[in-house]
């Protein structure tokens, strides 16, 4: 889709696919999907060339209609890394060693507390903050390389943490790195979740369009119809559209 190849994945094939990953060490670049990610990388070659090195799932509405769109069908499930992350931690089978990178400071801290206690079984710690000075980069790289974490949740926001995953990781780092986004925020409680009802709906995107205007406003008010419009013209006009 767009030049992003997204997996057509069960909920419980992709989460199996991702644990076996932590249990077998086999390095692993996750990333999550969504019609801004599509809009992104629509004119961004090098952000493509990126994401097929990744395991990539179905994050969110606009992705499933692109899939009706391109292919008359949507993704089996909406794999969003807000819930999908506690899922897999959820159905680990065994003890994993979880590393939080990413986010403002402070908050990388405060959701490995709450991921803590909501998991106990598992082992958390935070590499960094997000804002941390380009010569402190290989530090942290070491550190992982030191003690390689079977899962690190990098939050940077995309293409940011895509870009970083697949620049800078590889099997000596981590098992699975995975682009978070948000996560974070969310589980430090610094950005509230959309009610149940929204959820439902498959409209969690509205929720934070009211929360984040100013913010968010170009990547929804804009993003969604140019990713409509993107996906009519991939219709109309390409023989063999991808997803």
């Amino acid at each position: 889709m767009g030049g992003i190849g997204i997996a057509v994945l069960t909920r419980p094939a992709a989460l199996a696919e991702v644990d076996d990953a932590m249990v077998n060490q086999r390095h692993l670049k996750l990333a999550f999907c969504n019609a801004n990610l599509v809009n992104l990388a629509a004119h961004d070659q090098a952000l493509r060339r990126d994401l097929a090195g990744f395991l990539v799932l179905a994050d969110g509405i606009g992705v499933d209609l692109g899939g009706w769109l391109l292919h008359g069908a949507g993704f089996p499930a909406n794999l969003n890394g807000t819930d999908f992350i506690p899922g897999l931690l959820a159905t680990g089978k065994r003890r994993l060693r979880v590393a939080l990178l990413g986010g403002r400071p402070g908050i990388a801290a405060r959701a490995s507390v709450r991921l803590s206690l909501q998991f106990p079984e598992h082992r958390f710690s935070v590499l960094s903050h997000g804002y941390y000075a380009p010569e402190e980069e290989g530090a942290l790289l070491a550190k992982l390389e030191a003690t390689p974490p079977d899962l690190l949740l990098v939050a940077f926001g995309n293409p940011r943490q895509e870009r970083w995953i697949s620049g800078r990781l590889g099997p000596q780092h981590c098992s699975v790195a995975a682009g978070v986004g948000a996560l974070f925020d969310f589980l430090a409680g610094e950005v509230p979740r959309a009610p149940e009802a929204f959820r439902q709906l498959r409209l969690e995107w509205l929720f934070r369009l009211w929360l984040e205007p100013s913010r968010l406003w170009r990547r929804y008010v804009l993003g969604n119809p140019v990713f409509v419009l993107r996906m009519l013209r991939a219709r109309l006009f390409e023989r063999r559209p991808t997803r």
